[in-house]
This record gives C-alpha cells, sequence and structure tokens, in this order.
C-alpha cells in the first residue's frame, strides 16, 4: 500500500524548508552523495507514532514581484492538490494575514483536499496567540500554532495531519493490479509510450516539453492481465523557469514513484543519459522500487554492433548505484520491443514479491563467509549469526550481527552480491537491516 503524501505550501520565507527539516530530522542526510540520489530535499520519509507518510516541501521559490508570487503561490498550491492526500498551508504569524495566503486559501477550499492550517513563527504562545485567531477569516479551518525553528506545537499539528489519512484507502482488489509508473524528463516520450501500449491518444501529446497534464492513470489490459500506468506529467506551464520546471517535475514525480510497483525510467536516446536521469532513477532507488530502464528513441539512431554496448556502459556508469536495474531498448514510435517490455515489467514485479526461505538463505550467507572473511577492527572480527527475509516490495533482509560496527558498507553490498547470484532478484533493489545481538541470545 502506498503511504499517504502530504504537502507543505505557503508563501516564500513562512518557514517551509525549516518545517521540512525539523520533520525530517535525520532522515535527510541519509541522502548519499552517490551521484544522482537526490540530493534536492524536496521529499522524505517521516513517522510519526506508527504512521509513516512522503512530506513534500514545495517551497524555495522567491520570485521579485507580487504577482509573480501570487502565480507561484497557485501553481505550488494546484500541485500539492493534485498529488498529496493532506495539505499543510503555511501562514507567519508576524506578517499576518496577507492578500495572497486569501487567494490560495479559496483554491484549498475549493479542492475538497484536507488542509491543516499552521501559523508558523509562534515562538511564545502568550504573546502571539491573539494574533493567530486573525487567520480564522481564512475559513479553513482553525489555526494550529506552531514555531518550525524551536520544535514548538509539531506534535498538535503532526495529530491533525494523521487524522485525515484514510486507513481502508486501498481494498484489496486495488492492490492486486499491479502499478507501473513511467517517468523520465519532459519529452523523452512518456505519454507516447503509453498511447502506443493503448493503441489510441489518450494522453495529449505534442512536441512542446510539458503538455501532458496530471499525472494520468491508465488502465491496461495486456494479454489477459491488467496493469495500471501512471503517467507522471510535464506541467502546466508558459514560460516558467527551467529550473522550478525541473523541481515541479520532481514532485509530480515523486508522488507517482510512491504510488508504483515497478518504475519504467525512460532515457531519450538521441540525448545519452543525463544529470536529470540520474536524479529522477534515484527517487525510485530511494523508495525500493522496481525499475526497468527503457531507452527510447532507438529507432532515431545510427547504429553499428557496438552501439547497444556502449549505450549500456554509458547508462550503467551513470546510474552506478542501481547495477540491478534492467535495460532495455525501445521505440514508442514504432512500437519496438514494446512486448518485451511487458515480459520485463512481469519478471520485476516477481522479483519484487520473491521471499526466500529462511534455510536456504543462511546456506548462501555461511559459504559467502566462507570464501571471504568477514571485515575485523583491532582484534575482534564481525560473526553473522542469522539472516531472514522480512518483507517483499523491496525484498528486506535482517542480519543479525555481533557487532553492527563491524559490518562495512562493502561487506553488505558483497553479501547482496552473493545473493542476486544465487536467487536473480533482477530489477529490483534489496533492503538490508543490520542488528545486533550478543552471543548466545
Amino acid at each position: 500500500m502506498s503511504k499517504p503524501i502530504v504537502a507543505i505550501v505557503g508563501r516564500p520565507n513562512v518557514g517551509k524548508s525549516t518545517l521540512f527539516n525539523a520533520l525530517a530530522g535525520e532522515k535527510i542526510s541519509i541522502v548519499k552523495d552517490t551521484p544522482g540520489v537526490t540530493r534536492d530535499r524536496i521529499y522524505a520519509e517521516v513517522t510519526w507514532l506508527d504512521k509513516t507518510f512522503t512530506m513534500i516541501d514545495t517551497g524555495g521559490i522567491e520570485p521579485e514581484s507580487n504577482d509573480v508570487i501570487l502565480s507561484q503561490m497557485r501553481e505550488q498550491a494546484q500541485i500539492a492538490i493534485d498529488t498529496a492526500d493532506v495539505i499543510i498551508f503555511m501562514t507567519d504569524v508576524r506578517q499576518g494575514l496577507v492578500d495572497a495566503d486569501s487567494k490560495v486559501a479559496d483554491m484549498l477550499r475549493r479542492s475538497k483536499k484536507p488542509v491543516v492550517l499552521v501559523v508558523n513563527k509562534v515562538d511564545s504562545f502568550q504573546k502571539f496567540m491573539m494574533d493567530t485567531y486573525e487567520f480564522y477569516n481564512l475559513g479553513i479551518g482553525e489555526p494550529v500554532p506552531i514555531s518550525a525553528a524551536s520544535m514548538l506545537g509539531l506534535g498538535d499539528m503532526l495529530e491533525k495531519v494523521v487524522e485525515h489519512f484514510d486507513d481502508d484507502a486501498q481494498n484489496d482488489e486495488e492492490d492486486e493490479i499491479p502499478k507501473i509508473a513511467v517517468v523520465g524528463k519532459p519529452n523523452v516520450g512518456k505519454s507516447s509510450l503509453i498511447n502506443k501500449i493503448l493503441g489510441e491518444d489518450r494522453v495529449i501529446v505534442s512536441n512542446i516539453a510539458g503538455t501532458t497534464r496530471d499525472a494520468i492513470d491508465t488502465k491496461v489490459t495486456y494479454q489477459g492481465k491488467e496493469y495500471t500506468f501512471i503517467d507522471t506529467a510535464g506541467l502546466r506551464r508558459k514560460n516558467k523557469i527551467k529550473e522550478e520546471l525541473e523541481r515541479y517535475s520532481i514532485i509530480r514525480t515523486v508522488t507517482a514513484v510512491e504510488r508504483a510497483d515497478v518504475v519504467v525510467m525512460m532515457i531519450d536516446a538521441t540525448e545519452g543519459v543525463t544529470e536529470q536521469d540520474a536524479k529522477i532513477a534515484g527517487i525510485a532507488h530511494d523508495r525500493g522500487k522496481g525499475v526497468v530502464i527503457a531507452v527510447n528513441k532507438w529507432d532515431a539512431i545510427e547504429k553499428n554492433d557496438k552501439t547497444i554496448y556502449k549505450f549500456t556502459n554509458k547508462v550503467r556508469e551513470t546510474l552506478s548505484y542501481m547495477p540491478y536495474a534492467e535495460i532495455m531498448f525501445i521505440s514508442a514510435h514504432t512500437g519496438q520491443r514494446i512486448p518485451n517490455l511487458f515480459e520485463t515489467i512481469d519478471m520485476v514485479l516477481e522479483n519484487q514479491t520473491l521471499r526466500i526461505q529462511t534455510g536456504v538463505l543462511n546456506e548462501i550467507i555461511t559459504e559467502a563467509t566462507a570464501l571471504q572473511q568477514p571485515p575485523s577492527d583491532k582484534g575482534k572480527r564481525l560473526k553473522i549469526f542469522y539472516t531472514t527475509q522480512v518483507s517483499v516490495k523491496p525484498p528486506t533482509f535482517v542480519i543479525f550481527v555481533n557487532d553492527k560496527e563491524l559490518m562495512h558498507f562493502s561487506y553488505v553490498r558483497y553479501l547482496e552480491n552473493k545473493i542476486r547470484e544465487a536467487f536473480g532478484f533482477k530489477g529490483t533493489s534489496l533492503k538490508f537491516i543490520i542488528r545486533e545481538r550478543k552471543e548466545g541470545e
């Protein structure tokens, strides 16, 4: 089941990013310095009590003139409305209620989405409490006073946020149908691929980057099997700055990836693999999804016997953090290798839900540790007591050891490779949790 999505919306400088970082806490620092694992600090996983959700920060836009501020805020609010389950609307007690706040409140009210109104910078409840009452005038419910910088009132706010989560949002029947998110840069051919699969022009396609409207879910039946394809949108845009476009695309990509079982990452063969591709693929990798890399427009490339080999190497090099991803060369325009795409998706879906018996798993690990001794430090050697698989999507393993500190990243990588050699797991990342226990426990 996908996690609820909570978006933070509000004017520049009201403290959206401060709140985001306060809630994300240390989680954000996991963002590794591997090329391509996103460092945008635009989304994070937050757990509060027993609820986990994905939080999105729509901030980071500080335009010059007031009209621009308003149109930007509207655009942000619109994206939050389209993609989020709950919206945190943030205002600033020190600046008071301003016109832009009221206009966005109107949009949010009409959206019928749950909104939690937050008044930030209330560093002293005695001093500012009267001023927060002014925000009742927005007509979107009771204002929750907080101070993101001093971490005050965050519990009350989160209480309100999680009240809106729908626990049985997805019934089982829905979950049976695999969800496939098609992601990639604008104009790489995402909509063309879905249209080709459908055989009809359901999704508007034109040559202007970003002409698709929102993430669109399309049901597809292929050889008797049902799939839901999620087309991540380009944006409603006329003349926005390129970087914001990327930021907004990433918001939509995160929400689509969050809901998907398998991500089809499209790369434009005529442009080659770019840094933005690495960023987008990093989101799927972070989220532990199944990944198929589809190199599109392959029909438009001059080829010789080395072309595929060279292109594959380039992709592997740029996306070095996901060596497990399956690579395919397709053409959405001519339909070349689209049947193979479905075969690959099915294989990845199978691997995402593959379960390994504990006995067999421990045999593999024992063999691996015999071939290459576990690391040691100051005379103490790592001992692996026991390994078990605890969940699927992605396959997750818990390894019990005598000392966590000794379990070096490179040794985990070595064990992962051994597990892959034995069971394949093509197209899906694997997750390892290292637990410490004393001998004889």
